[in-house]
């Protein structure tokens, strides 16, 4: 009488969205709502503007001397982005 394809909730919302061709803009959407955390309090009140475009974040810093500290520790970044997201959704950030 019971079903043996039972699926929870959290993993038909999975599928659903991966169906859709939803998945990939939300953790897009996730990893740059991520940035605050990752970078910091401080760093994100230096932040312009942030966009994923190609696998690549883009992050605009109005402050020079930040922007060139933050260019220097881009492997660092994208590892912890992608950490915070438990997904790789980017391979690269452009500091400019």
């Amino acid at each position: 009488m019971f079903k043996k394809d039972v699926m929870s909730i959290s993993d038909l919302i999975n599928v659903y969205l991966r169906k859709e061709g939803l998945e990939t803009p939300l953790l897009q959407k996730r990893l740059i709502d991520a940035w605050g955390v990752v970078a910091g309090h401080v760093v994100e009140q230096y932040t312009a503007e942030k966009f994923i475009k190609n696998q690549t974040l883009f992050v605009k810093i109005l402050n020079p001397a930040l922007r060139h500290d933050l260019s220097m520790m881009r492997a660092q970044l994208v590892k912890r982005l992608n950490q915070e997201v438990k997904c790789q959704v980017i391979v690269d950030v452009r500091i400019y």
